[in-house]
């Protein structure tokens, strides 16, 4: 008998829940990380045990997952790098530099919408918009 594991299902339990943005903003990693600490008082810090490893074309590549957990409730916040060494986490979405997925707790879309005008208002920002999970292509890539 051969078990084989379901990557579909494993994909859908872990983003129920949970909203992606994509941001536009050609800056370092930890500048933006820096900007949003600052700005919004969030605690953002790399957490190098759920980097992102991709193998491809014979070659690997790290995309480095910025964490922060709100005080006082379930709400957890993932920054992603999109891009290393001209390689895309997300190859669908090239023009976006950082993934944030909000995972943990139920985000009302005030509450979005409420986010992504603050983190529009930080410098360098060009870009924020949702990315509905039905068109990723490659959503396995952001599991952790």
């Amino acid at each position: 008998m051969k078990l084989k594991l379901n990557i579909e299902d494993m994909t859908d339990e872990f983003f129920d829940g949970t909203r992606l943005m994509g941001v536009v903003a050609p800056v370092k990693d930890y500048q933006f990380c820096w900007q949003l600490n600052n700005r919004l008082r969030f605690d953002f810090r790399i957490n190098n045990s759920i980097e992102i490893q991709l193998n491809k074309r014979q070659r690997n590549y790290f995309f480095a997952v910025y964490e922060y957990q709100e005080i006082g409730n379930a709400q957890q916040h993932y920054l992603y790098n999109n891009q290393f060494d001209g390689e895309y986490l997300l190859p669908e979405f090239k023009h976006l530099d950082f993934l944030w997925l909000l995972k943990g707790d139920v985000v009302a879309d005030e509450k979005l919408a409420q986010l992504m005008t603050c983190v529009r208002s930080i410098p360098g920002v060009q870009l924020v918009t949702e990315l509905i999970h039905e068109k990723i292509k490659n959503k396995g890539h952001l599991i952790f």
